[in-house]
């Protein structure tokens, strides 16, 4: 019982059932509103018709203007006391009317009541600018000249108000007013289905916002949950996305923290005993051994050396991630930094047999740039070329135009990093440099191939000075 009474009471608070609403409302307008809207009309009809009676007590315009021309007819100019009584026996008939009549010498001869804008002497542009503004205006006016056959020039005019002679709300003024009706029943139907889908959709794009737009820790917001309807459900789901991902990423957080503070004491725990195997080896080399022992002295020495660099990388890109290298970008000839670095490994590749082509420009190029952490990008880069590059003998090392862009290029004409090679981690070496040249904010790319590898890096010489 108590679960059906819960099953109503979240169906009321659905989405689904405001819906059904808003359809029951669209099915009963026609067979209710429509008769309601008749009956309303047919009210207002019979009100109109019974109050509009009051309203022609002298008739229509039409039969006034008869009337006017009728006794204009029987009237004379020459016999001017004739047409003063006729038009007083008039004002008495009609006492909210006014008259007035002109003779042919255009003089104005009487008008009741007193009329101060009428002129005392009738010019033609008077009696047409007269005529002008009497047309479809109130008072209703009504001219004729006297006479049988109205032959003029004398006329005579009656005015009256239009309230007298037409009717206040004439036959069918209810069809606006049942029309209307309708129109606002039909808005207020659209404007309900508007608010109605308008409400959701605002709900819709909070939610959005608040899956686009992160918190502090990257997550975004909770939402607070004001309604159980389906958007409500939705809402509760995503917050509970959300506690679900704040819970993964402490973990994964606590995991990577653990991970580097293992990586930091391993490598300083595997340089202790890695000096002590450099020295053994030193002091090994100096003692009579055969040629075959030396080589084996010799290659075991580079191992060393290769897995001293390998801890040095793997502490320093450690260090890189965890936001704790620092670099201090100062204004640097960054060729007289190429130059000094590839002066250092100058004897190691004369070793390896590898020719060094470094052509340079004379002329300074400083920018912004951590001097031990450019440094540091080179030697990755020579060191890579030492170890993955050795069939092609050769490294070249040049500025040159790429994209609108100058660039310093080192090439070599390896077998390229895809290819087997006797030494591994350059892509441990290449992360650390991809990292270090996004903090100076420099651009790099790797063209890779069989023929060889070619590492352009962008430098942005905008504000750079010479």
């Amino acid at each position: 019982m108590k679960k059906q009474r819960l099953g109503g009471m979240r169906f009321r608070q659905t989405l689904l059932s405001r819906y059904l609403l808003l359809i029951l409302f669209a099915f009963l307008f026609i067979p209710i509103v429509f008769p309601l809207a008749s009956v309303l009309y047919m009210i207002i009809q019979e009100n109109s018709q019974s109050a509009d009676s009051d309203y022609l007590k002298y008739g229509s315009g039409s039969e006034l203007t008869a009337m006017w021309h009728e006794q204009a007819a029987h009237l004379r100019e020459s016999d001017s006391v004739q047409v003063n009584s006729k038009l007083q026996e008039l004002k008495q008939k009609y006492p909210e009317a006014s008259f007035f009549w002109v003779d042919a010498a255009g003089l104005t001869r009487l008008h009741l009541p007193e009329q101060e804008r009428l002129p005392s002497r009738w010019t033609p542009a008077d009696a047409v600018q007269f005529m002008k503004d009497s047309i479809d205006s109130d008072p209703f006016t009504i001219v004729s000249f006297l006479g049988a056959e109205h032959e003029g020039p004398a006329f005579m005019a009656m005015q009256i108000p239009r309230s007298i002679i037409e009717l206040k709300q004439p036959v069918g003024t209810g069809t606006p007013f049942y029309i209307s009706f309708l129109f606002i029943m039909i808005v207020f139907f659209f404007l309900l289905s508007f608010l109605f889908f308008r409400h959701i959709r605002k709900r819709l794009i909070g939610l959005q916002a608040a899956m686009s737009l992160p918190g502090d820790n990257g997550l975004p917001q909770p939402i607070i949950v004001h309604k159980r309807d389906e958007i409500g459900q939705l809402e509760a789901a995503f917050n509970h996305m959300i506690d679900q991902l704040r819970e993964s990423t402490e973990r994964e957080r606590a995991e990577e923290e653990l991970r580097k503070r293992l990586i930091a004491s391993l490598s300083h725990d595997l340089r202790t005993p890695l000096t002590v195997m450099n020295s053994q080896l030193y002091s090994l080399r100096k003692e009579p051994l055969s040629p075959n022992a030396q080589a084996a002295v010799k290659q075991m020495e580079q191992k060393v050396t290769t897995l001293d660099n390998l801890i040095e990388n793997l502490l320093s890109y450690t260090l890189m991630t965890s936001g704790r290298y620092p670099l201090k970008l100062e204004r640097q000839d960054i060729l007289r930094l190429v130059r000094e670095s590839a002066a250092s490994w100058y004897p190691l590749w004369e070793q390896e047999g590898i020719s060094a082509e470094i052509e340079l420009p004379d002329e300074a190029l400083v920018l912004d740039v951590d001097k031990a952490g450019f440094r540091r990008v080179l030697d990755n880069l020579f060191q890579n070329v030492t170890r993955h590059a050795q069939s092609g003998k050769y490294i070249g090392i040049t500025v040159e135009p790429y994209q609108d862009r100058p660039a310093l290029v080192i090439r070599d004409r390896g077998n390229g990093l895809q290819a087997e090679s006797a030494s591994k981690g350059a892509g441990l070496g290449l992360a650390i440099v991809d990292y270090l040249l996004h903090e100076m904010r420099l651009d790099w790319f790797m063209d890779n191939s069989s023929a060889g590898t070619s590492v352009f890096i962008f430098l942005d010489v905008k504000g750079a000075s010479a």
